[in-house]
C-alpha cells in the first residue's frame, strides 16, 4: 500500500452536539452532555443519568429513510453519515456510489428495538410479533441504514467489536482505500442508551452514579450514552483534486485481541496494540503528542491503560485526556467520537478535556489528563485509543498533513 489516506468529513450526532460546529465549541468549551434518562423508566436503579441526545429529530435530517421503519441506532448512523458526507462537500459524490463504501461499528445494535420485542413477546407471545418491529432488529442494518439513506451501493459493513468497534472502522477503511479497493469510505459507530445495557453495566460494579471522571483518584465507573458519528474519508489525490479541505491524515492503526477475559483489559496486549499501531504509522512513541483515551473511568480499565501508555512511551507521556467525561460512553460510536477529537485537535489547535477532574489518581505518576479546559495546542500527531470487552483493543493515528 503506498496511497495516502485523508479525512475530509466530520458528522457528530452526540449529547453536546449535533454537526461539527456545535460539537467543536461544545468539546472546546468542556461542555457535559449527560442528563436525567429520559427513554425508559430509571426505577429502582441507584442512578438515573446517561448520555442521551434529546435533540435528535431524524425527520428533520434525513431525506430517505422513513424513521418509522429503522431503529434508534441506524438513524443516528444514517444522519451522522450524512452530516460527514455534507461537510466533506462530497454530497455530489453518489454519482459514483460504487466507489464509495460504509463501514459502521456497534456494540448492541438495534438495542431498543429489541427491548420492545422482549416486551411485546412476554406479555403476547410469538404468534403476533409485529412485522415492522421485526425487520428493524438486525445489527448489519446500522451500515445499511448509511448506504439506503445515501444511495450508496459500494461495500456495507457492521463490526461489531464493542467499544472500540469505530477505531476497527476506520483502520478497514485505510486499507481499502489505500489498496484502490474503494475510492471513498464513511466509517464510524452508532449505539442508543437502553434499559439492559445500564443493567449490566450497573450489575458489573462499573456505573456511575453521578459523573464520569476518568483517571481521577476517586473514579467510579462509566455513565451510558448515546450517538452516531461519521467521517468521511478518501485518497491524498481526490482531497487535492476535489480542493476538499483536510482535516488529518489516517496514518496508520493496530489491533490486538487480549484473549483472557471477557471484561478486564489486559495491559500488555494493550501495549502490543499501541507498538503495532506506531510500526503501521511508522511513528515513535516520541513523536506522538496527544492520546484522545479510552478513559472509560473504571477503576480497572484506567489503570492498565496507564500501565500500557507507560509501558510504551516510558517518563515521556503525552497528554491523555478522555471525551467521555462530557460524552458518556456511547459503545460502538465511543472510538469514533475519540477520533473526531483528535481530528479537530490537528485541524483546529486545541486537546479536548477531561472534565470532572478533581484528583489525578496518585499510582498514574506524569499523567496529564487535560483537566476540566480545552488548551490551545498544535498537535502533529495524534494517538486514537479503543478497547472493549472480549479484549478487542483497535488504536488509530493520525497526523498532521505534511
Amino acid at each position: 500500500m503506498n496511497g495516502r489516506v485523508v479525512v475530509t468529513g466530520l458528522g457528530p450526532v452526540s449529547s453536546i452536539g449535533i454537526g461539527v460546529d456545535a460539537f467543536t465549541t461544545a468539546l472546546r468549551a468542556g461542555r457535559s452532555g449527560i442528563t436525567p434518562i429520559a427513554s425508559f423508566d430509571t426505577t429502582g436503579f441507584l442512578t438515573d443519568r446517561a448520555g442521551e441526545v434529546h435533540e435528535f429529530a431524524p425527520e428533520a435530517m434525513l431525506t430517505r429513510l422513513d424513521p418509522a421503519d429503522w431503529g434508534r441506532s441506524s438513524l443516528f448512523a444514517a444522519a451522522a453519515a450524512r452530516l460527514a458526507l455534507t461537510d466533506a462537500g462530497a454530497t455530489d459524490l453518489p454519482d459514483r456510489s460504487d466507489r464509495i463504501g460504509v463501514c459502521m461499528g456497534t456494540t448492541s445494535g438495534e438495542s431498543q428495538v429489541v427491548e420492545r420485542l422482549t416486551e411485546h413477546w412476554l406479555a403476547h407471545g410469538y404468534p403476533d410479533t409485529p412485522r415492522r418491529l421485526a425487520r428493524q432488529l438486525p445489527a448489519g442494518r446500522v451500515a445499511e441504514a448509511v448506504s439506503r439513506e445515501l444511495g450508496l451501493t459500494g461495500a456495507a459493513l457492521t463490526v461489531s467489536t464493542a467499544c472500540s468497534a469505530s477505531n476497527y472502522a476506520l483502520g478497514y477503511a485505510l486499507d481499502v482505500i489505500a489498496t484502490g479497493e474503494q475510492d471513498y469510505m464513511l466509517v464510524g459507530g452508532a449505539d442508543s442508551v437502553c434499559r439492559w445495557a445500564h443493567a449490566g453495566f450497573y450489575r458489573l460494579g462499573a456505573l456511575a452514579a453521578e459523573r464520569c471522571a476518568p483517571f481521577d483518584r476517586d473514579r467510579a465507573g462509566v455513565i451510558t450514552a448515546e450517538g452516531g458519528v461519521a467521517l468521511f474519508l478518501e485518497s491524498l489525490d481526490s482531497a487535492r483534486a476535489r480542493g476538499a479541505r483536510i482535516y488529518c491524515e489516517v496514518l496508520g492503526y493496530g489491533l490486538t485481541c487480549d484473549a483472557k477475559h471477557p471484561t478486564a483489559p489486559d495491559a500488555t496486549s494493550v501495549a502490543r496494540c499501541m507498538r503495532l499501531a506506531h510500526q503501521d504509522a511508522g511513528v515513535k512513541p516520541d513523536e506522538v503528542d496527544f492520546i484522545c483515551a479510552h478513559g472509560t473511568a473504571t477503576p480497572a480499565n484506567d489503570a492498565a491503560e496507564y500501565e500500557a501508555v507507560r509501558d510504551v512511551f516510558g517518563d515521556r507521556l503525552p497528554p491523555m485526556s478522555s471525551v467521555k467525561s462530557m460524552l458518556g460512553h456511547t459503545m460502538g460510536a465511543a472510538s469514533g467520537f475519540s477520533a473526531l477529537a483528535g481530528a479537530l485537535a490537528i485541524s483546529s489547535g486545541f486537546l479536548a478535556p477531561t472534565i470532572n477532574h478533581v484528583t489525578t489518581d496518585p499510582a498514574m505518576t506524569g499523567l496529564d489528563v487535560v483537566p476540566n479546559e480545552s488548551r490551545p495546542e498544535q498537535p502533529r500527531i495524534v494517538q486514537v485509543n479503543g478497547f472493549a470487552f472480549g479484549g478487542n483493543n483497535a488504536i488509530t493515528i493520525l497526523g498532521r498533513l505534511a
